[in-house]
């Protein structure tokens, strides 16, 4: 099934994407549509605009990949749409949208996970071998997956309140940096001394991989309202050593847990994957702590760290060797846990478990 050509459309939370993919991992084109500017009066993603906006390019990009990859529907084999976890009204858009173009065409359509996108990820860019370890780190989930196909993931810890791409967030919100915060927190974090500020490092005393950042992000709050009392306001430098104490804190908690997490399930690889994992601070550590395990450590291209939709593309070609198809009564699910076995995460809140 090399010669497989796959449509993937992911909308799950502000990026509308589409990519051409084929099965023997060559990304014919792959183009992403940012909303940033859409949200940055919000301090956030709003999620009725977030859909609304989706709604409206979705078929635009969709357009725009096919003819950077020079091919036509009727060249291509099936088409892979997010189908959950995700902000609902984003999700519906593009299982609609990937609906209508299955309908029209007669293609058959696979619903995709989005977290087994990032998941499948080091696969399609490196052609790895199952089982290894991926930490999955992004704006809206954190977690370690022991993968052993698939559709076989094994959660072996997570996050128990935000995800560390939230708690950046969070942070750039606190010092009046622009979001998305990751990026603006990284910046200010180059020209920062980690070590002026001491912030906790939540978890390390309790066994298992289990996180928390919520904590850490109240920690920074507190140092910067303590800040402000003593000097009357906070210096540029002040923010800069905060956001480097910050970063530092949050790079050696996953660290830690990317060492327990190895232990646990010895793997011959630790991949990473998700937006946080383009921070080149996180990505040294837990590069350090693979070779010390005698792991091969993998992290996609920064283009793929982020949602796009060649990982969607990709995860639908692996669900489809395994013959999965699915109906037009394929439904968008806000929640869709990778591992259906696992316990809920505490701080799941009364929507369910944390995916």
């Amino acid at each position: 099934m090399d010669d497989l050509i796959f449509l993937g459309i992911e909308s799950s939370c502000d990026d509308t994407a589409a990519a051409i993919v084929t099965g023997d991992r060559r990304i014919l084109s792959s183009v992403v549509s940012s909303q940033t500017d859409l949200h940055a009066d919000f301090g956030g993603i709003v999620p009725e605009i977030a859909a609304r906006a989706h709604a409206e390019k979705l078929d635009l990009m969709v357009e725009e990949a096919l003819d950077l990859a020079d091919i036509g529907l009727g060249d291509l084999d099936a088409i892979a749409v997010t189908a959950g976890p995700g902000l609902i009204g984003g999700v519906m858009a593009g299982v609609m949208c990937a609906k209508g173009i299955a309908a029209g065409t007669g293609l058959p359509l696979i619903g995709v996970n989005h977290l087994a996108g990032h998941a499948l990820t080091p696969r399609l860019t490196d052609g790895i071998d199952f089982p290894y370890v991926m930490l999955l780190v992004s704006g809206g989930h954190c977690q370690f997956l022991r993968v052993d196909d698939a559709q076989t993931f094994t959660r072996l810890g997570g996050t128990i309140d935000d995800a560390p791409g939230e708690a950046f967030d969070k942070l750039a919100k606190l010092l009046a940096l622009p979001q998305p915060g990751g990026p603006s927190v990284e910046a200010e974090a180059a020209l920062g001394d980690g070590e002026r500020f001491h912030l906790p490092r939540p978890l390390l005393d309790r066994a298992g991989c289990d996180m928390s950042f919520s904590g850490l992000k109240t920690a920074a709050l507190r140092l910067r309202d303590k800040l402000i009392e003593e000097q009357g306001g906070l210096r540029q430098q002040d923010r800069r050593d905060l956001c480097a104490a910050f970063q530092l804190a949050v790079a050696e908690v996953l660290a830690e847990k990317s060492r327990r997490a190895l232990s646990q399930s010895p793997v011959p690889i630790l991949a990473v994957a998700g937006g946080v994992a383009a921070n080149k601070t996180i990505r040294a550590a837990l590069e350090q702590v693979a070779h010390s395990a005698e792991a091969e450590f993998l992290a996609p291209p920064l283009r793929l760290c982020t949602d796009n939709g060649a990982m969607i593309a990709w995860a639908g070609i692996e669900r489809f060797r395994l013959g999965h198809r699915d109906g037009m009564d394929l439904v968008a699910r806000p929640r869709w846990p990778l591992d259906s076995h696992a316990q809920p995460m505490l701080g799941s809140g009364k929507k369910g478990a944390k995916a």
